[in-house]
């Protein structure tokens, strides 16, 4: 028996390493997907006033801190017990846009395209962002960008690119100015026309990775995300729905307060990151997928034009239930051109330059949860706190934790289908590896463990012989 180790895997954000067992016939046994960095959030944020939680969480993570800040909000809201202004919740979704459109520029052009453009068996040296630059450098400007559009989008409203204070519990600190809605309606052409052009490239890429689509995570699962009573796809603000593999919906219209009826969490021995699962269905059983391709799968429209017209091209490409995990990529961009137009369509609302955009008032409820659409997927965060508004207890559930078993379910599928120990190549690894990035895993946003820790210590001396070793929560 062999032990092959992709250490660490390359191009997402966080630390992960990968496992696959070889026996000696040079086939996969078996393979694990590790996380192995540990931030712990939920418990040093104990004894913190409830509304630091908005500016302590968005430090989670450096590309994603717009969604921290909305989901935190969120939950300090129902602390409050307030209905925030319509405006400041045109205003969140507005932010929530510019944040769903720069991180999946980010993932599609700099950490995706490499794979796609350059090929899986491309030379590592070149099969990076700078190899990108010198063989296709129009789309290397485009990735560009598309991602300033969407920060500019943040910095102009919050007036900080990351980490910025402007989301609130009870709303926006401060309203839009008319300029700057005047120089994000400028930007919106130009970027609908980068979105468009990489759709087309996709598209046209597409069947040459038809081995790839059948085997990154194509087995059926359950999905999950964030719809409204209609079954139209919301980012921001709306119930959640969870769908069979077959398109069935298994349940619908769940409150952000409800969560915990639906979702478990499991403490996994060889990860620092969470298991979620579909409670009524048990754990493992439970298994169900989040992010850009399950919302695209339980939505029943996007709601505006153009992306509804793109999600109909989508499903007559990959099924009217798109099961293959390679096809996150294909909805990263699908849903460029939804938060495109949902910008617009919030623009074009007189009522967004309202001044009246925060509610203020102090604890009224002992408990709070808020949930909104991270770019990778639904992101639930549940406070508790005591009468004087001290935090007591927290969990996060983030994108990348729903999608753990999926994960590890689609390294194991890949490495079976790719990897052969007679004949290694550098080129079967990597393809282990983009499964990983297929779905864009968000690891510093992830790792907070339920339970008992899953810790592995071991004593080794120079020469590499383990000398004591200790298992606590396997």
């Amino acid at each position: 028996m062999k032990k092959l180790v992709i250490d660490p895997v390359t191009r997402i954000e966080g630390h992960a390493k990968i496992t696959i067992h070889v026996d000696d016939a040079g086939q996969v046994s078996g393979a694990q997907f590790h996380v192995t960095q540990l931030r712990g959030f939920e418990k040093f944020t104990e004894g913190r006033p409830y509304y630091e939680m908005p500016s302590i969480t968005a430090r989670i993570c450096g590309i994603c801190p717009i969604s921290h800040l909305l989901a935190s909000a969120k939950a300090c809201d129902a602390i409050m017990s307030v209905q925030i202004p319509e405006t400041a919740v045109k205003l969140r979704e507005l932010l929530h846009c510019g944040q769903i459109i720069q991180s999946h520029a980010l993932s599609f052009f700099h950490l995706s395209a490499p794979d796609l453009l350059l090929g899986m068996d491309c030379d590592p040296a070149r099969r990076n962002i700078l190899g990108i630059v010198e063989k296709h450098p129009e789309i290397a400007r485009d990735g560009i960008a598309l991602r300033k559009f969407g920060q500019q989008i943040i910095e102009g409203l919050a007036c900080e690119r990351i980490h910025p204070s402007w989301i609130v519990p009870g709303g926006v600190n401060a309203p839009l100015s008319s300029a700057v809605r005047d120089r994000i309606l400028a930007g919106l052409p130009e970027a609908k026309i980068i979105t468009r052009r990489a759709l087309d490239l996709l598209r046209s890429v597409l069947d040459q990775f038809s081995e790839e689509i059948e085997s990154f995570g194509n087995t059926p699962t359950m999905y999950a995300g964030m719809v409204d009573e209609k079954g139209l796809l919301q980012l921001y603000d709306g119930q959640l729905r969870f769908t069979g593999a077959d398109g069935d919906i298994v349940a619908d219209q769940i409150a952000a307060r409800d969560y915990s009826q639906f979702i478990g969490e499991a403490a996994v021995p060889d990860s620092f990151l969470k298991a979620p699962y579909f409670k009524p269905a048990g754990y493992p059983d439970g298994i169900y997928r989040v992010g850009p391709l399950a919302r695209l799968n339980v939505a029943a429209r996007c709601g505006t034009p153009e992306a509804d017209i793109e999600l109909a091209e989508f499903r007559q490409r990959c099924g009217p239930v798109a099961q293959s995990s390679f096809y996150f990529h294909y909805a990263r961009l699908v849903e460029i051109v939804y938060g495109l137009e949902r910008i617009a369509q919030l623009l074009d609302d007189g009522s967004i330059i309202d001044t009246n955009v925060r509610a203020r008032a102090s604890v009224n409820s002992l408990e709070g949860v808020g949930m909104a659409e991270a770019p990778r997927g639904v992101l639930i965060h549940h406070y508790k706190v005591n009468p004087d508004g001290a935090m007591r207890w927290a969990n996060l559930i983030v994108a990348t934790g729903h999608n753990n078993l999926a994960i590890g379910r689609s390294v194991t599928q890949v490495a079976k289908r790719f990897i052969d120990g007679t004949r290694l190549t550098e080129g079967m690894l990597n393809r282990v590896s983009a499964v990983v990035r297929a779905y864009d895993p968000c690891l510093s946003c992830s790792t907070h463990a339920a339970g008992t820790l899953p810790i592995d210590v071991s004593v080794v001396s120079p020469d590499g012989r383990v000398l004591d070793r200790a298992r606590l929560g396997a």
